[in-house]
């Protein structure tokens, strides 16, 4: 079920005067006390001896949410509220598709992009009466970038630098031609929520809450607007993204057009690479626009939030989205400036596109089976 595919094909679906409604998705996880703990000595036996690839994240607390001082701050990352997190392990860099190649060889895994579209079950997610694309279009396959040959005038118009590329998937990530020669150690891309869970399953992983996630980017900078502190100007250095005007023209000052390897930038505070740019990061979290203000107005420290019961954004009522955090290889100053830390954005769980991937994490006792 690819619902990005129909939007991008029918349009008009952004146009439809359709009433605002909250989608019920799961039993209310707002607020979650403290997890089960490890005896201490076995607790720091583990973070002395992290999993290969992983990193522990001490818990603490922070603030999270847009900082005062983030001019480019979004309406639904505010108010910023206090949350505690409890300490976890978590993947250094996002999954790679070397590491994603393992998991489909020893399990035959199909990802979502490579199966057929099945229609009838598409449609009862859509506006009643939406006509069903040509045949030819609701082939297998992920939306890719491509750029315009001239400047843009709406950038709340996706359409104009999204396409639908049969074919497309995380084998063939530029199209059915292509492949991974060269690219082991790049984020795997082209994958869903679904793909991104069955990946933990097999690794007895699981993917970060927002909190989580926020908190350990945030890498011991507890009141920045990114990662590495305030400074703009280090953007290039630090992290992948859209350098020039989008979608139109990229510089490459940061020296990547797509997607870049993993650790080519600097790491944060916590040892953990990419976590601003290269590709969006799954979380676990529903998105709601109305969360944040939902655990402000409790005014308490949130415990290991697990994130919205239930799906909400008025601007997509039809669509049940994941939070991704981190931004992405397209963000931009003009665009989404998604590079912040407290930037968050929705998307559809069953979708898949170039330049969102994932990271996992692991709680000590899920060490410890």
């Amino acid at each position: 079920m690819k619902k990005y595919l129909v939007l991008l094909v029918v349009p008009m679906l952004f146009a439809l005067g359709c009433k605002e409604k909250k989608t019920e998705t799961q039993p209310d996880q707002i607020m979650v006390t403290e997890k089960p703990k490890l005896p201490e000595t076995v607790l720091d036996s583990l973070k002395n001896h992290p999993p290969e690839g992983m990193v522990w994240i001490p818990g603490g607390e922070f603030m999270q949410g847009a900082v005062p001082q983030d001019k480019q701050a979004m309406d639904h990352e505010k108010p910023q509220h206090p949350v505690k997190v409890d300490g976890f392990f978590m993947d250094i860099t996002e999954v790679t598709n070397a590491e994603f190649a393992k998991f489909v060889k020893e399990t035959g895994y199909v990802t979502v992009a490579e199966r057929a579209i099945d229609w009838e079950e598409m449609k009862k997610q859509l506006p009643e009466g939406t006509q069903k694309p040509a045949d030819s279009i609701l082939q297998p396959g992920s939306l890719r970038f491509k750029k315009t040959k001239s400047s843009v005038p709406n950038l709340y118009d996706f359409s104009q630098w999204w396409e639908w590329s049969i074919g497309t998937n995380w084998k063939h990530p530029q199209g059915p031609d292509s492949n991974l020669d060269g690219k082991e150690n790049f984020p795997v891309v082209h994958v869903c929520y679904e793909d991104a869970l069955a990946y933990c399953q097999w690794a007895n992983r699981r993917l970060p809450t927002e909190a989580e996630w926020e908190y350990a980017a945030r890498g011991k900078q507890k009141n920045t607007i990114y990662f590495w502190g305030d400074d703009r100007s280090k953007l290039a250095q630090e992290a992948n993204t859209w350098e020039g005007e989008f979608p139109v023209y990229n510089t490459k000052v940061d020296g990547f057009e797509g997607t870049a390897p993993v650790k080519s930038y600097p790491s944060n505070g916590f040892g953990l690479y990419d976590m601003a740019g290269n590709v969006w990061e799954f979380t676990q979290d529903w998105y709601n626009v109305d969360y944040y203000k939902e655990l402000a107005a409790k005014n308490t420290i949130a415990m290991n939030p697990q994130g919205a019961s239930q799906a909400y954004n008025p601007q997509n009522p039809y669509l049940q989205e994941k939070i991704i955090k981190g931004g992405s290889f397209l963000c931009s100053d003009s665009y989404c400036s998604s590079f912040r830390v407290s930037a968050r954005m929705g998307t559809s769980p069953d979708s898949s596109a170039e330049h969102v991937g994932f990271r996992t994490v692991a709680d000590p006792e899920m060490i410890m089976e």
